[in-house]
């Protein structure tokens, strides 16, 4: 599961970032759940990691979240010359 989810991990200005140019607005980041080096040490030492020598780089460095996002409602079109 840590790999699954954390291999596709986004950073949040890189998440914010692809909403926006996706047309959405009003942009909310909940964070539900910020992961420790405990939530990861059983699978990281089975991998043969030395867990304290990476936690400084993992502890509370990534976190579940809901993400809360408006797209605006597109203005009524006149017709096919004036919509863009």
């Amino acid at each position: 599961m840590w790999v699954g989810c954390i291999a596709g991990a986004l950073q949040d200005h890189e998440y914010i970032g692809k909403l926006t140019q996706a047309g959405f607005d009003s942009i909310d980041i909940e964070p539900t759940r910020v992961y420790s080096i405990e939530d990861a040490r059983q699978y990281l030492t089975g991998a043969g990691l030395n867990v304290d020598a990476i936690a400084p780089l993992v502890q509370n460095k990534f976190m579940s979240a809901f993400i809360h996002a408006l797209k605006p409602t597109p203005k009524e079109c006149c017709g096919p010359a004036c919509c863009s």
